[in-house]
């Protein structure tokens, strides 16, 4: 009795401490205790009230420096005109905001838009296809090299800057080689083509309707970003795209759809663009992706994803505008607006840097 006795508690105390291993193992993890909350006098807090008042601020100082600088800044006219002269940028800036928001970045953006212009142009005018459907090739363009995109950085785990940089040289080489380095001019003015190049009058201000559509873009792009799963999936994967990932959302096809996205937006601002110019150049849109970039950023979106708005990247194409018209107005020449546009970004990611760091 003994002997049984002796062993009986070995192999109790055994059973016990098994079944104490198979609870810990087997009960969910303790979920992570909230962050403490940020003081509203930290400086993670001032920086990220920074970014969202410093568009605007930037935006009325640099209204209140030209309109110092010189006579005819400031007037109805002058304004509509800026206006008109960033519609197709800001349209551009919307798909590329869509992109930097999951942290990702498309260098390619101008040339695609230029494709898209000659593939529209020389449809229209040397092979007499109809606009629609020359309108509808022309957006088809962008919006398949826009997949691409989004394709190669899926699948072959390749980073946006390379595939786009690479996309870069194939679509300026592509316009050349489509376009025979020439310019496709629209000589019919009452063709539909450039419809959204006529303006409207308000007054003394005259906005096309090619700006009125840019307007209407940044809305829907606000509402879809803010008000549909696929905006919280965007913001999600771009915040932390392991995250994204394991609460069910589809990143691959998430990433390919933006690119996507992004591409028709540019076809789009490639009408805008040939209804305002009136012609298709093999030279256009080499400098957009650094000004698409720059508006994004200046408008307080992150470069490393998950945080901006399209209204913040609205200002910052005005921005750019303002800064475009209103150094022209004082005879800068342009060599030096490009330099106070990169200096204007630097800025911005500098802020956004600091910001990420403090949080």
């Amino acid at each position: 009795m003994v002997g049984l006795s002796l062993i009986s508690v070995p192999v109790s105390a055994t059973s016990v401490a098994f079944e104490e291993r198979m609870t810990i193992s087997t009960s969910a993890p303790a979920p992570p205790s909230a962050p403490a909350s940020v003081s509203d006098n930290s400086p993670a807090h001032r920086i990220a009230s920074v970014q969202a008042i410093g568009p605007i601020l930037a935006l009325v100082l640099a209204s209140a420096y030209f309109w110092w600088k010189t006579d005819t800044f400031m007037t109805v006219g002058n304004w509509s005109t800026v206006a008109n002269q960033v519609g197709y940028l800001g349209v551009l800036a919307i798909g590329q905001t869509l992109i930097i928001l999951t942290a990702g970045i498309d260098l390619a953006n101008g040339v695609s838009m230029a494709m898209g212009a000659m593939v529209t142009a020389k449809l229209a005018m040397d092979s007499g296809v109809a606009w629609p459907l020359a309108m509808l090739a022309g957006i088809a363009v962008c919006a398949f090299i826009g997949f691409v995109n989004g394709s190669l950085i899926r699948f072959a785990k390749l980073p946006p800057f390379i595939v786009t940089l690479g996309m870069y040289g194939i679509a300026y080489m592509a316009v050349h080689v489509y376009s025979n380095n020439q310019t496709v001019a629209i000589l019919d003015t009452s063709s539909p083509l450039v419809w959204l190049g006529r303006s409207i009058s308000f007054g003394d201000a005259s906005v096309t309707y090619g700006t009125l559509l840019a307007i209407a873009l940044f809305a829907g792009a606000g509402f879809v970003l803010t008000q549909t799963s696929f905006g919280r999936h965007v913001y999600a994967f771009g915040d932390n795209p392991e995250a994204a990932r394991l609460t069910g959302i589809r990143t691959g096809r998430l990433q390919i759809s933006v690119y996507t996205v992004a591409g028709v937006l540019y076809g789009i601002a490639a009408l805008i663009s040939l209804a305002r110019v009136g012609a298709a150049g093999s030279e256009a849109g080499q400098t957009e992706n650094l000004e698409t970039i720059t508006a994004v950023v200046i408008g307080g979106t992150s470069l490393f994803g998950g945080r901006g708005t399209v209204i913040g990247t609205m200002v910052g194409a005005m921005i750019i505008g303002i800064f475009r018209n209103g150094l022209v107005q004082m005879g800068v020449r342009s060599e030096i607006q490009y330099g106070v546009t990169g200096a204007l970004v630097i800025l911005a990611v500098v802020v956004d840097q600091i910001s990420k760091q403090k949080r």
